[in-house]
């Protein structure tokens, strides 16, 4: 397949093109940096561009047999009013240009979302169907996946991932505890009673992968490991993993002065079942946590 990958330089991207290219397709990256790292491997061609404009970068969608849509700020940052405005539009305009670029009934579109689509729901179990959130970040989302979606006037078929906290190795989530957690100095995030929905990256990709080669499929599927665990208990699993007590807690307070409404997203709980990826034949092989943990931090 010719795919193409919008936001290939980010940490899920990257991994991403080089599972692509190693499964023998061709893959154009397209992103804000100037270079890629594998910008020289066959078969991957890189276009820097900023995806939020109309552009030249378009032209290369036409010929895609899938897209791939990753592209977007992070939102693990403090959310002044300028930056929510560029997390909406790193989202909302890329989304839009990719689809007004798209040709049509031969395509397919991969976009992402995020299970922050739900807000926080407490002990409900979240599937698919489960209404969205009020908050920000599940706002963002309805408008992000209502962009993708738009492709299907156009014949696109169009599936949505919403992303639970990707764990990987050489970036993520995982890079950022692992330093704390091996200083005697991880925990709990505020009550640690929140559920917290996680995935392996080689089951992202695969998920991806499915998506891709299964022609029937469309709509949201939520990208989250089906061993649904509470903060706690992650924690524990990671500092078991490492060796490590896992009993220093971060206090919401704290978390809510040094983050300001970001910190909402840590401290909400979002019991995401992937109900639909499961129907649909989908496999996991990273499906608890401290399999999922010793797996990675061997690697790390």
């Amino acid at each position: 397949m010719n795919i193409s990958i919008a936001g290939a330089s980010g940490f899920v991207g990257k991994a991403l093109t080089r599972m692509l290219l190693e499964k023998g397709h061709t893959v154009t990256g397209l992103g804000t940096s100037r270079s890629h790292p594998l910008q020289s491997v066959p078969n991957f061609s890189w276009i820097s561009a900023d995806t939020t404009r109309p552009g030249a970068w378009q032209e290369s969608l036409s010929a895609a047999d899938a897209v791939v849509n990753l592209a977007g700020r992070t939102i693990f940052k403090r959310w002044t009013r300028a930056y929510k405005s560029q997390l909406v539009e790193s989202r909302q305009l890329t989304t839009r240009h990719i689809v007004e670029a798209m040709t049509g009934s031969s395509q397919t579109l991969i976009s992402t979302s995020a299970v922050g689509y739900y807000g926080n729901r407490g002990e409900e179990t979240l599937i698919e169907t489960s209404p969205p959130g009020e908050d920000f970040l599940a706002r963002l989302s309805v408008d992000w996946e209502q962009e993708a979606l738009a492709g299907e006037s156009r014949g696109v078929r169009v599936a949505i991932l919403r992303f639970g906290v990707v764990l990987g190795t050489g970036g993520g989530a995982l890079a950022q505890m692992l330093p704390a957690f091996r200083a005697f100095a991880g925990g709990p995030i505020g009550s640690g009673r929140q559920w917290f929905a996680w995935i392996h990256m080689d089951d992202l990709l695969a998920a991806i992968g499915f998506l891709l080669e299964n022609g029937k499929a469309h709509g949201p599927y939520n990208a989250c490991s089906p061993g649904m665990v509470r903060q706690r208990d992650f924690a524990s699993t990671l500092g078991s993993v490492l060796g490590r007590t896992a009993l220093v807690p971060v206090p919401s307070l704290a978390l809510r002065l040094l983050l300001g409404e970001m910190a909402g997203v840590l401290l909400a709980s979002q019991r995401a079942k992937p109900e639909r990826l499961i129907e649909d034949g989908f496999s996991f092989r990273f499906a608890d946590v401290e399999h999922a943990l010793a797996d990675l931090v061997s690697r790390a």
